[in-house]
């Protein structure tokens, strides 16, 4: 088996693994190890922008971005961490722009912004023009320039290398075990440091804007590992997917003046946000939404409704609002406005719908979007092994697969891309610092067993089971289940038919049994992974007895911060979930009622 030295291992080449590549290899060997191509990383979906108060349009100030995040977690965020990253935002986005980003321009040259959920002027109460974008590709734009710097630094890549275990010697992390795909060998990466950096798991429901390879392996092997995951119950449901795909609609499209729409073409969001309206955030919108289907104002009836932002539409509720443009002009739009500031968008409707969003309302309906929970970090980015914040040395995580906790219990729009820029940053930077100071720990005899282990499994299963049966029941279960709403019952249930699940999935046989690009191995080895994180959602999300952002209970409505202002520690042993939890980080920000 061969053995490769770095002393950084980053897992995952999206924005965050990307980021933090750029800062490492500045201080150390650094190798990226991507189970894609790094410019075909989930980063490149993001749509809409990446949040910081630059004032480029009107006036705006970090502290203000610190608390529409605040509350937009429902006070369930660290506040120190999330003051850090609100304040560092500014520098980070003109870091971006300096290293070749091709941000959207206001005439004056500045980088041009617009409004998104959930952002917000704090003395007025009114959307606030706070997302720094690309048109409607930003994320794509990250992706594209962060690879070209990191080829620029000479960083060494192993795409198409597939990490599916940690290795520890002495407490800490020395390395991880990866299978090659175009060979189906076993490769031992031995690191002073080891960055996960491996994205979400929204593959876990049955309708998601997450990409096909999703699987939430960075959570699912650490747990493995005796690390929990905190904050597991709360997972973000866009309002605005494609109806049936969940092919994200970027939130863009409200922050331009779309409207959303019910069947008697009423636009409802005045009912539930008074204030912001469609702008509210991702959760209250998604519950909003979820409440007129099941009011029967559905489109025709259906499980969808209307995202309308065509020029007759977007003026007709501007002047119904008396918005303006920050010169104080009133606000119109016009048809060659929208191609130009959502072309992807139009693409996307044009292709998957027949819709032109120009002169049609796009049918959509809430997706699964967003894991605000995952591997527990401070703001350093190294990793706690349990409720008391004891750090593990040497391992760090950063992006979606990390909880720092700066979303909370509810992501606010354009954050997961400020997220992966500065938390990324910040990994690459802590990873060589401490890589400088740090000797390779001897690697254990049995270091790739487990890896041989579980392998072995999947090519000599009994075939009984099917592995795209399990996968199918498991999606519905938690989308009916543990979606937008929950109810004791049903999240019980959802918790016995994973635990079933799991044992059926050891009956699962491998049909490949090749090894020179073996998806089918790798596709049901991530099914495991998709199963244990479903366990430790469900079992964390039945525990919590109260409604707070993403995690919204019909049985239990109201927040509880008496019994509940608290973070979820989850460990996953033996097939059972043992559940600590830990205390909330609050210095500014009083726990109060959100208000919209």
């Amino acid at each position: 088996m061969k053995t490769h030295q770095y002393e950084v291992l980053i897992i995952g080449g999206g924005g965050a693994g990307l980021m933090a590549a750029i800062y490492a290899s500045k201080g150390a060997s650094t190798a990226v190890l991507s189970k894609l191509y790094p410019t075909r990383s989930h980063t490149g979906a993001a749509q809409g922008g990446v949040g910081a108060a630059l004032g480029n349009a009107e006036e705006d100030r970090p502290d203000w971005h610190t608390y529409d995040t605040v509350k937009g977690s429902d006070y369930l965020g660290d506040q120190d961490a999330i003051k850090f990253m609100c304040d560092v935002a500014p520098e980070v986005v003109y870091e971006l722009e300096h290293m070749g980003l091709p941000f959207s321009r206001n005439p004056d040259g500045t980088i041009a912004q617009r409004p998104f959920g959930g952002h917000t002027n704090n003395n007025t109460g009114k959307p606030v023009t706070r997302a720094c974008y690309a048109a409607d590709r930003t994320g794509h734009m990250i992706l594209q320039t962060l690879y070209q710097q990191c080829v620029k630094n000479k960083v060494t890549f192993f795409d198409e290398y597939h990490v599916v275990d940690l290795i520890t010697a002495n407490g800490s992390a020395a390395g991880v075990i990866a299978l090659e795909l175009a060979t189906g060998e076993l490769h031992i990466f031995h690191g002073k440091t080891v960055i996960f950096a491996t994205g979400g798991h929204g593959r876990v429901w049955e309708v998601t804007s997450n990409a096909y390879a999703y699987t939430g392996d960075g959570v699912a092997i650490t747990l493995r590992r005796g690390i929990p995951a905190e904050d597991m119950e709360f997972f973000q449901f866009h309002p605005t997917g494609i109806y049936r795909m969940g092919i994200l609609i970027t939130e863009g499209v409200r922050g331009e003046g779309g409207v959303l729409l019910n069947n008697k073409g009423e636009r409802f969001m005045d009912r539930y946000a008074p204030t912001v309206k469609d702008l509210a955030s991702r959760d209250v919108v998604s519950r909003a939404m979820y409440l007129e289907m099941q009011d029967g104002l559905g489109i025709n009836g259906n499980r969808y409704l209307y995202l309308d932002v065509t020029p007759e539409t977007v003026n007709k509720y501007a002047a119904l609002d008396g918005r303006t443009r920050p010169d104080g002009s009133a606000f119109r739009i016009t048809a060659e406005e929208i191609l130009s500031k959502l072309p992807d968008i139009i693409d996307f409707c044009h292709t998957y719908l027949g819709v032109d969003p120009v002169t049609q309302p796009m049918p959509v309906q809430p997706t699964a979007h967003y894991a605000m929970g995952g591997i527990p970090t401070n703001a350093r980015t190294e990793v706690f092994i349990d409720e008391k914040d004891t750090i593990m040395p040497g391992l760090y995580a950063a992006g979606e697969v990390a909880c720092v906790s700066v979303h909370g219990a509810n992501r606010l729009g354009t954050n997961s891309l400020l997220d992966i820029v500065v938390f990324g940053k910040e990994a690459g930077l802590r990873a060589a610092e401490f890589s400088r100071g740090a000797s390779f720990q001897p690697l254990p005899e049995d270091a790739a067993d487990f890896s041989c282990e579980q392998f072995d499994r999947l090519r000599n299963g009994s075939g009984k089971e099917k592995a795209a049966d399990i996968a199918k029941e498991m999606k519905e279960v938690m989308n009916d289940h543990v979606g937008v709403f929950r109810v004791e019952d049903g999240m019980a249930m959802a918790l016995d038919k994973v635990r079933e699940l799991k044992e059926r999935y050891k009956e699962v046989r491998v049909g490949d049994q090749g090894d020179v690009y073996n998806t089918d191995l790798l596709n049901i080895w991530e099914l495991s992974n998709l199963l244990d994180l479903a366990e430790v959602t469900a079992a964390s999300a039945l525990a919590r007895k109260e409604s707070r952002g993403a995690h919204a209970r019909d049985d239990y409505q109201e927040r509880d911060d008496k019994k509940w202002m608290k973070h979820t520690m989850a460990w996953l042993e033996d097939n059972e979930v043992e559940l600590k939890y830990k205390p909330v980080t609050i210095t500014d920000y009083k726990p109060k009622k959100r208000v919209y």
